[in-house]
């Protein structure tokens, strides 16, 4: 039973971290695309990594969390998969907030990205503290 949880488990891991993944890459399409007239190379660099970086943190925190619980664990799946799916949406222009400029997305989203990520993580440590 062990083992078959175990796979389980490992199948979530690499499903999620795919879409993760697809996240990264689609999320710089299209600031790429957004930014296509912007001339300044480090600021086309400062908005790469700062789109980049909750994906980025989602993946150094699946390494970290490995003796975290199965259902904290499933939870932070979850969340990369909730990351993806609203960071490409939001980035493709799906959802746009009247009389703003094309920058703001890009720079709101990673910062509520973090914030939610942030309180995930102080959630679950709270509820790990707890039993």
């Amino acid at each position: 039973m062990t083992d078959n949880n175990t796979a389980r488990q490992n199948i979530l891991q690499t499903m999620f971290l795919t879409a993760l993944l697809i996240g990264a890459i689609g999320s710089l399409y299209f600031m790429f695309k957004a930014g296509s007239n912007q001339k300044s190379i480090i600021l086309i660099g400062l908005f790469t990594v700062w789109v980049l970086s909750p994906f980025v943190g989602l993946f150094i925190a699946n390494k970290v969390t490995s003796i975290w619980t199965a259902i904290t664990r499933q939870l932070l799946f979850w969340l990369m998969l909730s990351l993806t799916i609203v960071s490409l949406i939001a980035y493709s222009g799906l959802m746009t907030i009247p009389d703003s400029k094309p920058a703001f997305v890009f720079l709101a989203l990673p910062f509520i990205s973090w914030l939610v990520i942030l309180t995930i993580f102080l959630i679950a440590r709270q509820h790990k503290q707890k039993r």
